[in-house]
């Protein structure tokens, strides 16, 4: 697996995922909305720990590598 996660993105999705846990941890949102965050954390903390992000992939982006 090639990766495609650069260090600048791999810190907004940590500050991502750590902003939607805490919404749903205070309550914030509630019902299924607070399952669809969670989700959505736990894949933002999986893809910026392993640096490959497969929606990335699909589009051709790759945020690791810059050429100039």
């Amino acid at each position: 697996m090639i990766k495609n996660v650069g260090q600048t993105d791999k810190i907004v999705r940590i500050v991502l995922a750590i902003i939607l846990a805490a919404l749903d941890y205070f309550e914030v949102v509630k019902g299924a909305s607070s399952w669809i965050l969670s989700v959505i954390a736990i894949l933002l903390l999986v893809t910026a720990f392993i640096n490959y992000c497969p929606v990335w992939k699909l589009i051709g982006k790759n945020t690791a590598t810059f050429t100039k």
